[in-house]
């Protein structure tokens, strides 16, 4: 692939390594949202706020002097929080000074790890469709991507096709559930059988689990709570998606002590430290009574019905989603080519922002069909983008 945009006369020049890479598809839309007005239903950001009782904890921070550099794998008490909401939620005990590291954001918990743990020319597995920073990272680690697609209606793992592609060349799979962007839920079944070839072949796992509070049909399982799986497992999480506050990139990575080593030596060259007076914050965030997650799931499936039974009567086709706040559609009964000139149209001339989901593929053609609507945004915003699209959007 060849650069051929110039600035001042000279090529743009990037690694090898990234020369297939472009800007982040979500960068992109959102730019073009705002050009022409539109209702973004793009990109995966809440456009209200997080908890007041959180702001405040960080707020106090600051005016208490919490301002310089903290412990390079995060604030003590933020360790010891998060070491206690994972007890709660999989059973499992962690030692939060050695295996719990505070990370900027997911997206650097999931770098950090690659970065750590892959050695050029490691086979990793991922599944397709799949949140873009995971092929740029591994491309940065040079692994050797092997990827198995799940497919609509319900996205379930092809359990022979990952039989016949893990082997004893493969050194992790990397995994997400609840699914950005299907919304699929990885069942215990898919779940038990991943564990099974993963200890069967000496394999490690990375779990992004983000939107673990955002789980609508069934209940979220870690596989690193699943027997003899927490000794090859990296947890990933952040605070972003469960408490609407995704510009403060406080993440973090669970991990047995011999994992954590490599991801912590890439975290320490990557970042060294996260903003102190927000990990005072998130102290605060995880330590929310239970009553905050019912309402926050409370909140969402309202937010979903408007933004489904809304997309089904304009036309479109609608896949199921057990998690997250994004639900996929297929928009070719709109006569559409592919996804990027159905997403170019809709945000141009109807008004409304979506992620086309080709670029969530190796195989771009598998994705052509499918579109990504997110309904984290308050309930005028999701019932104004449906009104746009009833009175503008033609079969």
């Amino acid at each position: 692939m060849s650069i051929e945009n110039h600035t001042q006369n000279h090529p743009l020049q990037v690694a090898k390594r990234l020369e297939k890479l472009k800007a982040t598809i979500f960068t992109q839309i959102s730019k073009l949202a705002i050009k022409h007005g539109a209702v973004n239903l793009g990109q995966g950001f809440p456009n209200f706020d997080g908890p007041d009782f959180v702001k405040e904890a960080a707020i106090q921070a600051i005016r208490d002097g919490k301002n310089q550099y903290a412990q390079g794998y995060g604030v003590p008490d933020l360790s010891i929080a998060i070491a206690e909401r994972f007890k709660k939620d999989t059973g499992l005990v962690v030692d939060p000074e050695n295996q719990v590291t505070v990370t900027a954001g997911c997206t650097e918990a999931i770098a950090a790890t690659v970065l750590g743990l892959i050695n050029p020319g490691d086979e990793v597995i991922l599944f397709a469709p799949f949140y873009d920073s995971y092929i740029a990272t591994l491309s940065m680690a040079g692994a050797d991507i092997k990827s198995i697609t799940l497919r609509p209606p319900d996205f379930a793992v092809p359990i022979d096709e990952l039989k016949s592609t893990i082997s004893k060349n493969t050194r992790a799979i990397l995994l997400n559930t609840p699914h950005n962007p299907t919304g699929k839920m990885f069942t215990r079944e898919e779940l038990n059988t991943i564990a099974s070839l993963c200890i069967e072949n000496d394999v490690l796992v990375f779990t992004d689990e983000v939107y673990h509070k955002l789980t609508f049909d069934m209940e979220h399982i870690s596989i690193a709570s699943l027997p003899e799986m927490f000794e090859r497992t990296v947890t990933m999480n952040s605070l972003g998606k469960t408490f609407s506050l995704t510009g403060w990139k406080v993440g973090w990575a669970i991990a047995p002590e011999h994992l954590s080593w490599g991801m912590r030596q890439a975290h320490t060259f990557l970042n060294f430290t996260i903003a102190t007076p927000l990990q005072c914050g998130a102290v605060a965030a995880l330590r929310a009574p239970d009553s905050y997650y019912a309402d926050l799931k409370r909140d969402y499936i309202a937010k979903k019905t408007i933004l489904v039974e809304g997309l089904k009567s304009v036309g479109f086709k609608v896949f199921p989603s057990s998690g997250t706040f994004f639900v996929l559609a297929d928009h070719t009964p709109f006569g559409f080519e592919n996804d990027v000139a159905f997403c170019e149209y809709l945000i141009k001339e109807i008004g409304v922002a979506a992620i086309p989901c080709s670029v969530f593929y190796l195989n771009q053609e598998e994705g052509k069909n499918l579109v990504r609507f997110t309904f984290c945004k308050d309930e005028e915003t999701l019932k104004a983008a449906i009104a746009r699209m009833k009175e503008r959007l033609r079969k």
